[in-house]
């Protein structure tokens, strides 16, 4: 039998719907070929088991058991987790930026705050009931629905004011060769549902690398082949937003991390074979609500910290480097002593995408996406 799912993401429209109810099903022509896909890593990424500074002795003191021993090195100082091969080729070809020692104006060290802080850009967390990602929608010229939620709920950053596209996993069931022999003598006459039907019977699917049409992976995989299928088309949504959970590793750190770090890789790779002659024009940004302590805890994991890390790729990207500035891992350059001072604002980073990449008006930027946030836009990002 044809597994239902795999049948509605190959038509790239199935459960592709209009938030507030709107037409969901025809894409209005679209002002612009740029791409931008932000995902959300909910519950504090540690940055410092991500982009590794395995030369820095303060590092080795602070993690006897979690510092990771042989990363993917970039230079004298930095390396990649060695789950990350697939981001270190990207850097290599200059597709990857990482920023540390980043966040929002939120100090705190709580999830719900720092996850609403982030989300709707008003400088405090429940400053706003609409998210900024959604109020830079509004800055686009030429209009149109260019927003798209991938997942089972729109998060706050894509509420408001200006509709967006919504996708979602199906969990129906598999449907019968009968059933699927009859849909194929009603979809004859229509080349994109014929086409996606056929591509759907298929196996294994080119969208996921070394799977077979039957394995199950991530839903942050999954995801992202729905978001690249769905936006590698002239006529489609050009901002996308995808989150994925499970971050908080205050516990067996080093073993969860591997798991979801190597989520990561195979999604920005299931982006970049997707996203195809878009990928030229696609900037992917990573983030999460905060970063985590330098020192290990007991339970060989880390808890809630302040500077994280904002990793982007994409063939839009300035790459091939580690950006920003860096506070170092000394004791007295911790933030209130133990956590990676946050040096670079994540606003600024935000502003140089939406202004530089997207081509939204920096005044608009400054009145309304994100009004009394003085922070200049970060150069030279893409």
């Amino acid at each position: 039998m044809l597994d239902r799912r795999i049948f509605l993401q190959g038509s790239g429209a199935g459960l592709l719907t209009t938030a507030a109810f709107g037409p969901g099903l025809a894409f209005a022509k679209a002002p612009t070929d740029k791409i931008f896909i932000m995902i959300i890593l909910r519950g504090g990424l540690d940055g410092l088991s991500t982009l590794v500074p395995y030369a820095d002795r303060d590092y080795l003191n602070q993690r006897p058991r979690l510092a990771i021993k042989n990363p993917l090195k970039l230079g004298g100082y930095f390396g990649l987790h060695p789950e990350l091969r697939g981001l270190h080729k990207l850097y290599q070809d200059n597709e990857l930026v990482l920023i540390p020692a980043v966040s929002t104006g939120y100090r705190q060290r709580s999830h719900f705050d720092a996850q609403n802080y982030l989300e709707n850009g008003a400088g405090k967390p429940f400053g706003s009931s609409d998210g900024w990602l959604n109020r830079a929608l509004a800055g686009i010229e030429g209009g149109g629905q260019l927003g798209l939620s991938v997942g089972p709920q729109i998060p706050l950053i894509l509420q408001g004011g200006e509709r967006v596209k919504t996708w979602a996993e199906s969990d129906l069931p598999e449907l019968s060769d009968g059933f699927m022999a009859s849909l194929s003598k009603v979809y004859a006459e229509d080349p994109l549902f014929a086409r996606a039907l056929q591509d759907a019977k298929l196996a294994p699917d080119p969208m996921l690398p070394n799977m077979g049409r039957r394995r199950r992976n991530s839903n942050l995989l999954r995801n992202a082949n729905a978001a690249a299928r769905i936006m590698a088309v002239k006529d489609g949504p050009r901002i996308a937003v995808i989150d994925s959970l499970g971050w908080d590793t205050h516990n067996n750190q080093n073993n969860r991390l591997s798991g979801l770090l190597r989520q990561i890789d195979e999604s920005v790779a299931a982006l970049r074979i997707g996203m195809r002659d878009y990928w030229k024009d696609t900037v992917i940004m990573i983030v999460s609500e905060f970063g985590r302590t330098v020192a290990e805890n007991a339970n060989q994991g880390t808890d809630h910290g302040t500077g994280g890390l904002c990793l982007m790729a994409g063939g839009a990207v300035r790459g091939g480097r580690v950006a920003g500035d860096w506070p170092g891992l000394g004791k007295k350059a911790l933030h209130e002593r133990r956590d990676l001072k946050a040096v670079n604002s994540l606003e600024a980073v935000f502003k140089s995408v939406l202004i530089s990449h997207m081509g939204v008006n920096d005044s608009h930027v400054a009145d309304h996406v994100f009004p009394g946030n003085k922070t200049a836009p970060m150069s030279g990002l893409v």
